[in-house]
């Protein structure tokens, strides 16, 4: 059984658990308080030295990084539905990982962080970049999906649960999408039950 140190308003955390239960994969959540700065204790510091969630053990493996995480949950269950074995599709799932966490992750940081957790103690013009970033961010996301149902093609990939858990985080704002294309593919993650099982209970 997995064991994924986790906190529900972590999006990174989230993807994890939306693949693990949409490939049915036991697993065991522990939480770490992020609220309560348990991230920056020494016992989760000796486990994830990057002080950042999620963290996945299975047996003596370790891995930090999210988007490492799907990926290695998919080649040791042979989960080509979730991440293609063709070439081009591959590639168009690796492209959106990657700018996911390159691209469009920061400016989320900047205002949620910032916005919602940190509140009177946020950083405004952190704020102010993030929400400068993001439109021109959301219209790369409109463009892509104008003639295709989700981000690779036509089948929904780990790159899909991976820039909507930071669409979902982006509403904790109150920022939210008003292109028809990203309202449309939102709704059809929103109905896969592994998506709908990671999000927080209170939304």
């Amino acid at each position: 059984m997995y064991l994924l140190y986790h906190y529900p308003y972590s999006q990174h955390a989230r993807r994890v658990v939306s693949l693990l239960e949409e490939a049915g994969l036991e697993y065991q959540l522990n939480t770490i308080a992020m609220d309560k700065a348990e991230f920056l204790s020494a016992e989760y510091s000796a486990i994830n030295p990057n002080q950042q969630l999620p963290t996945l053990i299975d047996g003596d493996i370790k891995i930090h990084e999210s988007n490492a995480i799907l990926r290695y949950l998919c080649h040791k269950h042979k989960l080509t539905s979730w991440y293609p074995s063709d070439l081009q599709q591959r590639a168009a799932v690796e492209q959106w990982l990657d700018w996911n966490q390159c691209r469009l992750s920061p400016s989320v940081v900047d205002i949620v962080l910032n916005k919602v957790f940190m509140a009177e103690h946020g950083d405004s013009a952190a704020i102010a970049r993030g929400e400068q970033a993001i439109p021109g961010l959301l219209s790369i996301i409109d463009n892509a999906l104008a003639n295709q149902n989700f981000l690779a093609g036509e089948q929904v990939t780990i790159a899909d649960l991976s820039v909507a858990s930071n669409i979902f985080q982006l509403g904790l704002a109150d920022v939210v999408p008003i292109e028809s294309t990203i309202l449309g593919w939102y709704q059809r993650i929103n109905k896969l039950d592994g998506f709908k099982k990671s999000l927080p209970l209170k939304q």
